[in-house]
């Protein structure tokens, strides 16, 4: 799924900037610097997040919050200010703001900051690399909450070290049959490992 994002921000420079980082990243990204066309804009297309700049001389980034709001009531919101404040902060989260960042970030942080938006939504970019690195997590914290070594972990699954080093670290598909051996070892129901309790 190709997950697009909106900018708004009425410096150029900045929404260059946050679309350049975002379509590195595979983001489908517009952007505008007039904050009066963002719900024209979002009735163009299904858009999944909104990065909106809280300082602009047309609209608020709180105005504009709740033009969107009126809108929309499900799509992900980021406010970015360079003057963060009591005020808008809880402005911000009043309309269902995702997150309130304060610029200039540095573009992990951004990046995260909106893959954990992305993510509260129950999007991602790839949600099979997410089941993954869940199912690994799951078997490591098991492994390690039962004080078992990779080697031990092999002995009873009749698996390889390498290969269980690489389910959990999310860098190889598991079978079911894999899954099964793993799950029986560690005393698990298969469903545990997929995050189900």
């Amino acid at each position: 799924m190709q997950i697009r994002i909106l900018v708004v921000d009425d410096e150029q420079d900045n929404c260059d900037y946050l679309k350049l980082v975002l379509m590195r990243e595979g983001y489908d990204v517009v952007t505008t610097t007039d904050p009066t066309k963002t719900v024209e804009i979002l009735r163009s297309a299904d858009f999944h997040l909104v990065i909106l700049d809280m300082m602009m001389p047309v609209m608020s980034g709180t105005e504009v919050l709740e033009q969107i709001r009126k809108h929309d009531t499900d799509v992900a919101v980021i406010v970015a200010t360079a003057y963060p404040t009591v005020d808008t902060a809880v402005a911000s989260l009043k309309n269902q703001a995702s997150d309130y960042v304060k610029k200039p970030m540095e573009p992990d942080q951004f990046l995260g900051a909106v893959r954990n938006a992305l993510a509260k939504k129950g999007l991602s970019q790839d949600p099979e690399a997410d089941l993954h690195r869940a199912i690994g997590r799951t078997i490591r914290d098991a492994r390690k909450t039962q004080d078992l070594t990779l080697k031990q972990l092999a002995r009873r699954t009749g698996l390889s070290v390498s290969l269980l080093s690489q389910i959990e670290r999310a860098e190889s598909s598991a079978s079911i049959s894999s899954l099964y051996k793993i799950a029986s070892a560690l005393q698990l129901r298969m469903g545990e490992l997929f995050g189900d309790t």
